[in-house]
């Protein structure tokens, strides 16, 4: 679900809606970069006769518009996924294999596009069909389905919650709720957010460590 998140995958110039979607377009338009910790769980759908089964991780996430990001899992299982403005990269530690694909065609209509790619709301809508979701666990809600049926994600809910930041309104992103196309659940909850941080351009560099296996798609 992690590659998945990356290559299908996480503050708005103020609007008088107090909504997901005023929500969502203040984030895009006033919340250039970031910083955050995340936990992810991952929920597969019960097979006949068993229970729901859960995989939790958790990690480190940084953005830059347009286009930068890096997600860094430190566990279980250590991976990091770069997107460079050129290229996505995705290194799996324990495989000690990177997988490099053209960000272009990696990203489009995915949940990654909802964070770090996509200016504005007119932009997402090109890929999505976006509406209001009713508020939860004291967050604003955007339901957002891909115009495209034929890809890996069935649907995607992105909760933001609105805060002030220098005297100015913003909004920070706060959970990322994906299900793909075989049902399987994944939530990602953000703490510790930090915007509009200054980042240093090596943060969205990737070089592949030596002996590495790599594979370009």
């Amino acid at each position: 679900m992690k590659k998945l998140f990356a290559l299908c995958f996480v503050a708005f110039g103020a609007t008088a809606q107090a909504d997901g979607l005023g929500a969502l377009e203040l984030f895009l338009k006033t919340a250039a970069s970031g910083r955050a910790e995340f936990s992810q769980v991952v929920t597969s759908p019960p097979r006949e006769g068993q229970t729901a089964r859960t995989r939790n991780s958790s990690g480190t996430f940084e953005f830059q518009r347009p286009g930068r990001f890096r997600f860094v899992y430190g566990k279980p299982l250590p991976q990091t996924i770069v997107a460079d403005g050129q290229t996505l990269w995705l290194y799996d530690v324990d495989l000690n294999q990177v997988t490099a694909r053209a960000q272009a065609s990696a990203l489009g209509s995915t949940p990654a596009a909802l964070i770090a790619a996509a200016p504005d709301l007119q932009a997402l809508q090109a890929d999505y069909q976006l509406a209001n979701a009713p508020e939860r666990d004291g967050l604003q809600w955007v339901q957002a389905t891909p115009r495209t049926r034929d890809g890996q994600v069935q649907s995607v809910r992105v909760g933001l919650r609105e805060v002030e930041q220098g005297g100015r309104k913003t909004a920070e992103l706060a959970a990322l709720e994906i299900v793909d196309s075989f049902g399987q659940r994944s939530l990602l909850t953000f703490n510790k957010v930090q915007l509009n941080v200054s980042l240093p351009p090596e943060t969205f560099r990737f070089k592949p460590p030596a002996g590495a296996d790599v594979i370009r798609q």
